[in-house]
């Protein structure tokens, strides 16, 4: 009788700690992301799929760029192209639904899609993408293909746009 007792008991300190770690997780890990503010620096708008959306300037650490949650991020090495980055899942959910030859505005200049890319995400060369170019050039990069653990995915959806 007396093993019966402490069994219950261990079992009602177990259920306790079960129950209290959950309330926790669940106040904890349901609270909103602060949300991090962005210095707007520009706007691009792609008619086609009803995108207007805010820019802010992105800077190199530790050789990564930290993609904006819900807008786009915009990081330069040459004067006259531009690399633009965003999230699949957010900014750039209809990206894949472009078209050549449509017209995009960024930053009140109009550019003309020339070129649409899937690749894998291996063979993304940074450095290519963010050469110099002939002619003013946006080059928006997004997550495709397969989705990965962490939040990342096998392959790179790379459009060009010129003006």
């Amino acid at each position: 009788m007396e093993l019966r007792k402490r069994h219950l008991n261990a079992r009602r300190v177990f259920v306790g700690l079960y129950v209290l770690a959950f309330a926790i997780y669940i106040i904890v890990g349901l609270q909103p992301a602060e949300a991090k503010n962005y210095e707007v620096a520009a706007q691009l708008n792609i008619p086609s799929i009803d995108l207007a959306a805010d820019v802010t300037e992105l800077t190199l650490d530790n050789n990564k760029l930290d993609t904006p949650d819900t807008i786009v991020g915009s990081y330069s090495q040459a004067e006259n192209k531009t690399l633009l980055i965003g999230h699949s899942s957010t900014v750039f959910e209809n990206l894949h639904s472009v078209n050549l030859r449509e017209e995009i505005d960024y930053n009140g200049k109009t550019y003309q899609i020339v070129g649409i890319h899937k690749m894998p995400k291996s063979e993304v060369s940074m450095r290519q993408l963010l050469k110099r170019a002939d002619k003013d050039t946006l080059v928006i990069m997004t997550c495709a293909g397969e989705l990965l653990d962490g939040g990342d995915a096998t392959h790179r959806l790379i459009i060009t746009a010129t003006r």
